[in-house]
């Protein structure tokens, strides 16, 4: 908004400005004929005077003095003919320019070169020195500005960037540290609940175990009160029949009742020695994976340790370095607040430097011409009046 302002006055100086350029240059227009005519003027009286006055002229003034003094009205009007073209050049840069500067300064020298007074070419080449002077010390400010502007945002960019980055690189170490502790929980719940599993299984099995082994005390204990208890009949009626061979041999009995208890025996003795088997076997299968599962238990728990433990370093240097990146952060933070202070104060917005820099040098060379005009045509003044001196009463030519 205020850009839009300032670029809607400039505009509006502009046409004022051009306004007045053309106001000041139809002005000097006819000022520069009316003068011309005169200076016309003076040369044809002079050129009456050369060949009319005769003697009239050395009776009445006595000696050149009054050539001369036509001769110093003649220089004298070339000089204010010179200073009108100086003031042309001025008013013609500061159109060309656009600058209020000059152009306030060729009122200044038109107002001196109308005012008749003493020494105008000296008051004229003052006036244009002081510019001249203004202008290269305005254009070392700007140039001392210009250097100033491009090695602080230079510099201030150069720290931003590197700051930028620094805090890039921290939340980059963060994130990557976050979530590899992230994980590693994750892992930890993991195997925690695996853990459980496992517990909750082996307890399970020692369970089983348990209802096993007395299922199994239960039966073998039966087996061998079975197995003893058969034993024993075969023993009596063993002993038996071996004292009664006549009744063995009589009714063929003792044959048949022994078989049937050896069968019995046999099974007893076989279903025992099964139950025995199985059992052994269930137990050694129980030691085994109890083992397995002490073994597994112990390597989770010892995972969780070691994941918890760095899942903890993690954390802790995770905080560490969020508490460097605020810092890191803080200084970027002034960093781009002074950076955007030093940008708005070095934007050139109406007119880059390199513009302004180009006008000023312009408007320098173009006063250092009309300065030279002046020392010129102040030169070839002092030369003329110097040869008439030297002449003494001789009659001056134009």
């Amino acid at each position: 908004e205020t850009t839009s302002t300032d670029l809607k006055a400039d505009v509006a100086a502009k046409a004022d400005l051009h306004q007045e350029c053309m106001t000041k240059a139809e002005d000097f227009e006819s000022e520069t004929k009316s003068r011309g005519e005169e200076l016309a003027a003076i040369a044809k009286a002079k050129v009456n005077i050369i060949e009319a006055t005769g003697g009239a002229e050395e009776i009445s003034y006595g000696g050149a003095s009054f050539l001369q003094t036509a001769s110093r009205s003649r220089l004298s009007s070339k000089a204010d003919l010179a200073g009108f073209e100086v003031v042309r050049a001025v008013r013609d840069l500061a159109c060309t320019q656009n600058s209020k500067a000059l152009m306030l300064l060729s009122q200044r020298l038109s107002s001196v070169a109308h005012s008749h007074s003493a020494d105008v070419f000296g008051k004229i080449k003052g006036l244009i020195s002081d510019m001249i002077e203004k202008l290269e010390n305005q254009a070392a400010a700007d140039a001392t500005h210009k250097a100033y502007c491009d090695q602080q945002l230079s510099e201030t960019n150069s720290k931003k960037t590197g700051k930028t980055t620094e805090v890039e690189k921290l939340t980059t170490k963060i994130d990557q540290m976050t979530a590899k502790s992230s994980s590693l929980k994750e892992e930890v719940a993991a195997l925690q609940s695996a853990l459980s599993k496992v517990m909750r299984s082996q307890a399970e099995m020692d369970k089983l175990r348990q209802e096993e082994t007395t299922i199994y005390k239960t039966t073998q204990a039966d087996l061998e009160q079975g197995l003893s208890g058969v034993q024993l009949a075969l023993k009596v009626l063993n002993d038996y029949y071996a004292k009664d061979a006549a009744h063995v041999s009589a009714s063929g009995s003792s044959s048949g009742i022994i078989g049937l208890l050896e069968v019995v025996e046999s099974d007893f003795s076989k279903n025992l020695a099964e139950v025995v088997s199985t059992e052994e076997a269930a137990a050694a299968a129980y030691e085994q994976e109890s083992k397995d599962t002490s073994v597994e238990k112990v390597t989770k728990e010892k995972d969780v340790e070691h994941k918890i433990k760095e899942s903890a370093y993690l954390d802790k240097e995770s905080a560490a370095l969020s508490a460097d990146r605020s810092n890191v952060q803080a200084e970027l933070d002034a960093i781009l607040e002074y950076f955007s202070k030093i940008e708005a104060a070095c934007t050139e917005v109406a007119e880059t430097y390199a513009d302004k820099k180009a006008h000023r040098e312009a408007e320098i060379a173009g006063l250092k011409s009309a300065l030279d005009t002046l020392e010129n045509e102040t030169s070839l003044v002092q030369k003329r009046v110097a040869h008439r001196r030297f002449r003494g009463t001789g009659v001056l030519t134009a």
